[in-house]
């Protein structure tokens, strides 16, 4: 007998020592969890997450080293008609001696007086740290309601960076605290109704948590070498609860059906290992892949989001190869314990006697065209498939601007009508300058002169109240101006406006300075270049993804048919999801439905980050279930019904973990902001088409089509012959034969 795979002899080691393996984990996870929280997060600078030429600008400004205090607004307007001026003086004058009075509060600026004098504004200017003025905020907030109390006759407000930044923490922080709450609950509530017993749906969770843990403590460590941004965490969390409980639940179910066919506990363990065991590393090299491909972004996001991803997968790997067969095997038939009454007698039926699939009526009746008629399943299925992806040819990619953000708020309702009142406070172009110090003078000129210019051309805001806001560092060497826009930060025209300051106002305002280096940033500018980034570099990471996965397939299965059917198929998976997000998001028709408001687009980050978890994902399920179709063609069934077997038998465990998936991913879809609504639709749509339509209609149809041909591979890559099982399986009684 030749030396075992290293899965089965690793989880051979754990069963018989299982309480070692579990002490070793144990310190494994508190290692990487503590560790990490001594050493602290590095997170990533602006320099860091300079793309293209707002990048560029980003840089310039933060190299002038200007005094950037944080800058809240008290906004007066009248509740209905007109503004009572006496009033509205005296509020603002009220406003201006209280805001005096506050701590928080560096300086207060003249009231300055809308344009057609329906508004008047109170600048004020906060003191400390602006990083963290929304936190010390509230002080203002108590006495601008202070002032609202004394003046019931108008509507007295307060809006500005720190305010809009509390709010939206407070909203948001709500929503992601609902999410993890529901998260947990509903991944254990699928798991019980897919075991029926309370311990064997807790342990995939309990890995699941544990491997996160770790993975937490390792990014951080990680971070001192690629930094790390805000949402590394989350990734980490939706990531590793999905593959964490995908890999447990695998092997789980392999080893009770082994247990139910009559094995002993060692046995059944083994050949878990070496079945889903297996499945389950290959599948971890995929999305492993797919992750590493982020890194060739070469963006500070990305990279984080891959680092944070390919540390959480290959800690729930380990797991599943190490602590968890110690785990079965120290749990043996107490893993069925306790039993839900009516939930442990539905998993039985679908199990059958001595571990074998029971008789069933939902799969086969799905299989039967696959298997009877191949060629016209598949045309039908993929040209459904193919309709589904086709309006993701006319995908737009933008950033969310503020008016993508939730209105519930009474800041953002505020923010409406100061950008309403003053057009110049709203969507606005940074442009920002570096020349010789001597050369100060000419470059403020050439702004003064490009303000003018742009405040005669419609696409532009006039400034309100001195003139230009212009800024020079105090070396001399740094200047930027502020150029507003009329329009939404999203829209066509607000685009329009960037190009024209970028090819047109800006070159000819600068021409003739000798030394200078100039750049426009802003958010419209960020939103474009990121779309640009975006698109340039998903060929580049695709084509990383696809051709590493082509080999791990190839390699894996000995068969370059299986491993191009794997890809072409998550291909059309990705694209079905694609195009569903446009449907859905680029049109108008599921406001109402999932509670948004369209922006017309698809967040530009998205494409890209959604193509690698996909694609990754995506592999669990097809390597599980070729898995076990190779299976039943090494025990000697021909191909038709090997694959009425490994779908059969696979059916009820890839249900299982995509229905978790998908219940964990629909609850982002209920969070506030819109790219999060996107993420969690499409996450979850795609998980959806492709457990059931690609896996169980497409696949079969296709690998029945082709018959011997799956399994072709050039003489080096063939595999030895491989004696059959003792107990070899047996396909579906109701499939076998089926023509």
């Amino acid at each position: 007998m030749g030396r075992r795979p290293v899965t089965v002899r690793l989880a051979r080691w754990s069963a018989e020592h299982p309480w070692r393996a579990i002490a070793l984990w144990v310190v494994f996870v508190a290692v990487c969890f503590v560790g990490g929280s001594a050493a602290g997060l590095k997170e990533a600078t602006n320099a860091d997450m300079a793309i293209g030429e707002s990048g560029r600008a980003d840089i310039i400004v933060t190299e002038g080293d200007f005094d950037d205090p944080a800058v809240e607004n008290v906004l007066i307007t009248p509740r209905t008609g007109t503004l009572d001026q006496a009033a509205a003086k005296s509020a603002a004058a009220d406003a201006t001696e209280r805001m005096r009075q506050v701590t928080q509060v560096a300086s207060v600026g003249a009231p300055v007086s809308s344009r057609d004098g329906n508004a008047l504004l109170v600048p004020v200017t906060m003191a400390g740290d602006p990083e963290d003025a929304s936190d010390r905020v509230q002080s203002l907030r108590d006495v601008t309601a202070g002032i609202q109390g004394s003046y019931p006759g108008l509507r007295v407000e307060q809006v500005g960076g720190p305010s809009i930044g509390k709010a939206l923490d407070d909203t948001l922080g709500k929503d992601f605290e609902r999410a993890e709450l529901l998260s947990l609950p509903v991944t254990l509530a699928i798991l019980i109704v897919a075991f029926g017993a309370l311990i064997a749906a807790g342990v995939p969770v309990l890995l699941a948590l544990s491997s996160v843990a770790a993975a937490m403590g390792l990014s951080t460590l990680a971070s001192h070498l690629v930094p790390a941004t805000d949402t590394t965490s989350s990734v980490i969390l939706l990531i590793g609860m999905a593959v964490g409980v995908d890999y447990s639940l695998f092997y789980v179910r392999r080893e009770r059906e082994e247990r139910a066919k009559g094995r002993s506990g060692l046995d059944a363990v083994e050949i878990a290992a070496e079945t889903s065991g297996h499945a389950v590393v290959v599948s971890g090299f995929a999305v492993i892949i797919s992750m590493a491909g982020l890194l060739l972004a070469n963006d500070a996001v990305f990279s984080s989001l891959a680092v944070g991803s390919i540390l959480v997968v290959a800690v729930a790997v380990t797991g599943s190869l190490t602590v968890l067969p110690a785990l079965l095997a120290k749990l043996g038939r107490w893993v069925d314990r306790p039993r839900v009454p009516l939930l442990w007698r539905l998993t039985a039926a679908r199990t059958g006697r001595h571990g074998q699939p029971a008789k069933a009526r939902f799969w086969p009746a799905v299989l039967r065209p696959a298997l009877r008629a191949p060629l016209a399943t598949l045309v039908v299925s993929v040209g459904l498939l193919l309709a589904l992806a086709a309006p993701a040819l006319g995908m737009k990619l933008k950033f969310p601007g503020m008016e993508d953000l939730p209105r519930t708020t009474p800041a953002m309702q505020a923010y409406d009508r100061l950008t309403a009142a003053f057009p110049s406070t709203g969507t606005s172009h940074q442009v920002a300058v570096q020349a010789p110090a001597e050369q100060a003078d000419r470059v403020r000129a050439a702004l003064t002169d490009l303000a003018g210019r742009a405040a005669a051309d419609p696409l532009f805001a006039p400034a309100e109240g001195d003139g230009p806001k212009i800024e020079v560092s105090a070396d001399r060497r740094v200047s930027t101006l502020e150029v507003a826009t009329p329009y939404a930060s999203r829209d066509d025209e607000a685009a329009r406006s960037l190009h024209t300051l970028r090819d047109d106002l800006l070159p000819a305002a600068m021409r003739g300075i000798p030394g200078v280096e100039y750049a426009v940033g802003g958010g419209v500018a960020a939103s474009e270049d990121y779309a640009q980034h975006v698109e340039e570099k998903l060929p580049l990471v695709m084509a990383f993804v696809l051709a590493l996965t082509f080999l791990v397939m190839t390699w894996t299965f000995r068969s370059v048919v299986v491993a191009l059917t794997s890809i072409v198929l998550n291909l059309l998976s990705a694209g079905a999801a694609y195009g569903l997000l446009v449907l859905v998001f680029q049109g108008e028709w599921a406001e109402g439905l999932l509670g948004f408001t369209s922006m017309g687009a698809i967040v530009s980050w998205l494409p890209l980050f959604l193509f690698v978890v996909l694609f990754g994902l995506s592999m669990d399920y097809h390597v599980f279930v070729v898995s076990r179709i190779r299976e039943g063609i090494r025990a000697g069934m021909s191909n038709r019904d090997a694959v009425a077997y490994g779908i059969t038998s696979s059916a009820g465990v890839v249900t299982s973990a995509a229905v978790v998936m998908v219940g964990v991913f629909a609850i982002f879809a209920t969070l506030s902001t819109i790219d999060m609504k996107q993420l969690g639709i499409g996450l979850a749509a795609a998980i959806l088409l492709d457990a059931t339509i690609i896996r169980a209609v497409v696949l079969p149809s296709l690998m029945t089509l082709l018959g011997d041909a799956n399994w072709w591979a050039p003489r080096f890559l063939r595999a030895r012959r491989v004696a059959p099982p003792a107990d070899p399986p047996t396909p579906a009684p109701e499939l076998v034969g089926a023509r």
